[in-house]
């Protein structure tokens, strides 16, 4: 019942315009699932980029064994105020 006075009020508030005013709206609602399928998809993607790099053995070893060989570098030369060993 509540659906039948809403579909009289509608065609008059709208009048002939109300197709023109569906097509609108279903536009609006493809654009807005489009939208958040977008979303969804970008979420996956970075999802799916960070897992790989943070579970690679490599990916974790290589700052490590390059700040230890800069800092035995370092040690290995005097440095210009220190008394030579």
């Amino acid at each position: 019942m509540e659906l039948v006075i809403l579909g009289v009020l509608a065609l008059l508030i709208f009048g002939g315009r109300l197709p023109e005013v569906g097509r609108s709206l279903g536009r609006g609602i493809v654009e807005f699932k489009r939208g958040l399928q977008g979303i969804e998809d970008d979420v996956e993607k970075a999802a799916s980029d960070d897992k790989p790099a943070a579970s690679s053995p490599k990916a974790l070893d290589q700052p490590s064994t390059t700040h230890s060989t800069e800092s035995q570098n370092r040690e290995s030369q005097p440095t210009p105020n220190s008394p030579p060993n």
